[in-house]
């Protein structure tokens, strides 16, 4: 695959802490092979270098995990590998996740000097009871002091993420959370609803009747509340979950709707590149260890067919609020939108859920609150 441009996405698994609720691929950092680790990573990105070339790199974002519980020493080896192998423009966006408390200023002299200018933190509640209750180590005190060092440091271009309908909250405490969250006056936020996944540690709770997560319609009120408050601040809804201040949304996080390529480097990491999605092996020692042999650790891919291209450009495009273009869908699979889907479309029109102009089709506002179906409503079969 001949590229000119593709997005990276790097993964940190170690955490000084897990979470209750996290089902992202991450390890307890003690007693881990973290140096080790960061040399594969960079094993790895030389060696998909080499199969899927590209002129440029898009975007880079280092998630995690919590890719701040690594030391100044190991982030240098990390971003200056980085920064060796990936083709990288220093006007374009470079992502670090960062938890409040963690930030020391000798790694964040060591991010700026390797070109990450924009930091994503996990704040999920300014509720110091709630974070307890969901296992953070955080306070709130601490995201205020992290925002205090940070403009002090003058590095503003921050992002947090917040996550509602959590155990126990209620509306006025959530109204709380958006308020300060707002008051930070960030260029840019997350908001997600909790979801319950699989093997973690509040699924038991919740199957064990040990955790009450408030219902659907409190849910679905905290969503409308984020969203005019949002609204009142300046920060405009770009995507389902996500808002920001004009010209400040998040490149990376646009690669993914808008179906792009971008590589993904780490345990547990996903890519997609030319027609193949894939992830790499989650387990550390079976990530490390096809690398040790110098092969890369893919654990499975998937070839998409051109049907799967077009349902994933539908599905992943409807979650931007400016929907997804006739003309940029045409380009890409030379066949009309309105031709594919010549029945799903005025189906959902009239269901009141999608809306159609000259050349975009997007979700109404009744459609943002129930996407799900109208993401499904796009994987039937085409003719």
């Amino acid at each position: 695959m001949k590229n000119d441009k593709t997005s990276a996405y790097i993964h940190i698994p170690f955490c000084e802490h897990i979470c209750y609720y996290c089902d992202f691929n991450k390890v307890f950092l003690e007693g881990q092979p973290v140096d080790e680790y960061i040399q594969s990573l960079l094993t790895e990105i030389r060696l998909t270098k080499e199969q899927y070339p590209s002129k440029d790199t898009e975007t880079i974002y280092i998630g995690g995990g919590t890719p701040t519980s690594l030391s100044a020493k190991q982030l240098a080896v990390l971003l200056k590998g980085v920064r060796e192998l990936l083709p990288f423009d220093d006007k374009n966006e470079f992502t670090v996740e960062a938890n409040p408390g963690d930030l020391t200023q000798e790694k964040l002299q060591v991010m700026k000097e390797y070109g990450v200018n924009r930091l994503s933190m996990g704040v999920q509640t300014f509720d110091n009871q709630l974070l307890k209750k969901i296992g953070r180590k955080h306070t709130a005190e601490d995201v205020y002091e992290t925002m205090k060092f940070l403009e002090k440091e003058d590095f503003l271009n921050v992002s947090i993420d917040l996550i509602y309908a959590l155990p126990g909250q209620t509306m006025e405490g959530f109204r709380d959370t958006l308020k300060r969250a707002i008051e930070l006056d960030l260029p840019h936020y997350s908001l997600y609803s909790l979801i319950l996944e699989n093997k973690t540690m509040f699924m038991n709770w919740v199957r064990q009747g040990r955790l009450q997560l408030p219902d659907q319609e409190v849910e679905a009120l905290m969503f409308e509340e984020t969203i005019s408050a949002m609204e009142k601040a300046g920060r405009h809804q770009y995507e389902v979950s996500n808002f920001a201040l004009k010209g400040q949304e998040s490149q990376h996080n646009l690669v993914y709707w808008n179906n792009d390529h971008y590589y993904g480097f780490g345990a547990g990491a996903s890519g997609y590149l030319g027609h193949t999605r894939y992830r790499n092996h989650g387990p550390i020692q079976h990530y490390l260890n096809p690398l040790r042999d110098n092969q890369l650790p893919t654990v499975e891919t998937e070839i998409l067919t051109v049907n799967n291209q077009m349902e994933e450009e539908l599905f992943l495009g409807l979650r931007k609020m400016g929907g997804v273009s006739k003309k940029r869908f045409e380009e890409k699979f030379n066949l009309p939108l309105n031709q594919v889907y010549r029945e799903t479309i005025p189906n959902l029109i009239q269901k009141g859920l999608i809306s159609e102009n000259e050349t975009h089709i997007q979700l109404t506002e009744q459609g943002l609150f129930v996407g799900n179906d109208v993401f499904e409503a796009f994987l039937i079969d085409q003719e």
